[in-house]
């Protein structure tokens, strides 16, 4: 039985905003008060989260967008996930000396997406001036914003590292006792390219385009060349190199929008990510799991956490096999997603757990899997492993205006444990390089100006052709479990919004990690503490290797939603006690 709510689902007709930090949450709702839309309050809240989760993303990071356009009646994505640069070869990270991809470090940066997908979705979808959006995380950075638990823990971890080795992070995050903490080179980056835009052109879409020109092609670009080409700073490998970012790279890219992968699933449509991020993996699961009745086994039953277990297990060993950027790779996407493969599929699970990785082979296709080599140890001190079973994460915002408007945004990378920090920007650059498999001929495998196989995941839920529910998480490869989790306890179970993310949360690790050093644990299933001892014995029973994690450990989930009538309504997990939902 699910008890009452920790806080309640907001509920109103004006807008609702829902993130993973308290502060950009207000950020967006400043925005919709002051007359602005849902893709205006999705800006910038996402870039104040820059500002205060620097641990969980940053300006040197990634983004993908879902969202429903009322003006233009579709849902659509946002693709600001950037590529490796041009010099990023197998070849030359063999010469190095690399059989997996650092997990931190400059040679694991790509071209750093997020800002341009801010900047566009802003251009095109949102009515507010530049100015106006980027004004709450320029005061945050230059004013304070509040050093919560665990950002303090984050720069714990990696304290010797940024004393020893990245002193220019040092100078930043080490400086001793206080409740508030600053990034005085950030704000004024971030005011100097409000500066330039506005004196670039008295159009509004020519200021925002000269906010992007300042970063990729202007002084941003320069300052984060001349680092990552002059400095060699140590990374996961235990050796110092520079980075292979270009100008070229920079000012050659730019994100772009494309059409959401979609699957039908009880009465919803359900919109994901092309396979360039993991995100049709939630799909591929739907697609599995319709073919079970799990309103019989019972919310929270052993046969029903082993049932989504090991569609999980079936779905995300597609996803290693099969996954990658499309423009580089034959992803038989169809295929995976047809109602005759996922019945085929269907049958490979059984009633003991599977401790095997089995991909599929869609139309007759042989499976090609990497063959990840983990080192015998990792230094955690070199900010390396993955980062949601760490003290870092990612963030994610969702935005409902009484316009008609949803937005669900997934923004990650960039935060300060990947890379030192570019003294004169206020920021390091990203490490989604890691996610590359160094061998070739697989989906996944590094090429240059390829985008890499990322877990960011943000999922939208159309009813009748409609837009409904925009939600998403934090978590890295749980993404799209802990999701999932929510949306089939809203759906079969009738769980409003803040009742399902509040459920007891569970995943499993059995498939490898997305980021370095890319270990799995074959078997693995993590459960919340609030999970009744009956049915942690029958999954064990069952052959599973179950870690009872803290009682409120597994998500960050968000969610807001748009009823028929116009209803608008908004929640947060109160996990990690920072996000909210706010709105009227």
């Amino acid at each position: 039985m699910i008890g009452p709510t920790t806080r309640p689902e907001l509920v109103g007709t004006f807008g609702m905003v829902s993130s993973t930090h308290w502060l950009a949450s207000a950020a967006g709702m400043r925005l919709l008060e002051q007359g602005g839309n849902a893709f205006d309050a999705a800006v910038a809240a996402g870039l104040t989260l820059q500002v205060v989760e620097p641990h969980m993303n940053g300006p040197g990071g990634d983004l993908p967008v879902l969202f429903w356009s009322e003006r233009l009646g579709e849902a659509r994505v946002l693709c600001a996930q950037g590529p490796a640069p041009e010099g990023a070869t197998i070849h030359r990270f063999e010469e190095l000396g690399f059989a997996l991809m650092p997990g931190t470090g400059l040679l694991a940066a790509c071209v750093p997406g997020a800002f341009d997908g801010w900047m566009l979705l802003l251009r095109d979808f949102g009515t507010a001036e530049l100015a106006d959006v980027m004004a709450p995380a320029i005061e945050y950075a230059e004013h304070g914003f509040p050093l919560v638990p665990q950002i303090a823990a984050s720069i714990a971890d990696v304290e010797r590292l940024f004393r020893e080795e990245w002193t220019t992070s040092a100078d930043l995050y080490l400086v001793g006792p206080s409740s508030l903490l600053r990034n005085r080179a950030l704000a004024a980056t971030y005011r100097r390219i409000v500066h330039e835009s506005e004196r670039s052109s008295p159009s509004r879409e020519a200021r925002i385009d000269a906010a992007r020109d300042a970063f990729y092609r202007g002084f941003v670009a320069e300052a984060m060349v001349g680092w990552t080409s002059t400095t060699e700073s140590i990374d996961s490998s235990g050796r110092r190199h520079a980075g292979l970012l270009t100008g070229d790279d920079l000012a050659s890219w730019e994100a772009e929008y494309e059409a959401p992968i979609t699957f039908d699933y009880e009465g919803l449509t359900i919109c994901k990510t092309g396979p360039w991020g993991q995100g049709p993996v939630f799909l591929q699961q739907l697609a599995l799991l319709a073919g079970f009745d799990l309103e019989a086994m019972g919310l929270g039953s052993a046969e029903y956490l082993h049932t989504v277990v090991e569609c999980a297990k079936l779905a995300f060993a597609d996803r290693e096999a099969w996954y990658g950027d499309p423009s580089f790779a034959d992803v038989p996407m169809a295929e995976l997603l047809s109602a005759p493969y996922s019945g085929r599929r269907r049958e490979l699970v059984g009633h003991e757990a599977s401790f095997e990785l089995r991909p599929g082979s869609p139309a007759g296709r042989p499976p090609l899997l990497p063959s990840f080599r983990p080192p015998a140890s990792v230094d955690s001190a070199l900010g390396a492993g993955e980062p949601t079973l760490r003290t870092g994460d990612t963030c994610h915002v969702d935005v409902a205006d009484r316009l008609g408007n949803l937005v669900a945004a997934t923004p990650s990378g960039g935060w300060f444990q990947g890379s030192p920090v570019i003294p004169t920007l206020g920021f390091p650059l990203g490490t989604r390089a890691q996610m590359f498999a160094l061998e070739e001929g697989l989906p996944n495998s590094l090429a240059p100006r390829k985008r890499p196989r990322t877990t960011l995941s943000p999922s939208l839920a159309l009813r009748d052709g409609e837009p409904y529910i925009a939600f998403g998480t934090p978590g890295g490869d749980q993404q799209d479990q802990w999701s999932l989790n929510f949306l089939l306890e809203h759906v079969h179970f009738g769980l409003n919004l803040q009742a399902a993310i509040e459920a007891p949360a569970f995943h499993t690790t059995h498939f490898p990690t997305s980021f370095f050093p890319r270990t799995g644990f074959p078997g693995r299933v993590h459960v919340e503490g609030r999970c009744p001892r009956h049915v942690v014995d029958e999954l064990r029973r069952r052959g599973h290797e179950v870690q009872v994690e803290g009682d409120w450990a597994l998500g960050r989930l968000s969610a807001v939603a748009r009823g028929s009538d116009g209803t608008l309504r908004g929640a947060a997990d109160p996990r990690r006690g920072q996000g909210y939902a706010v709105g009227r």
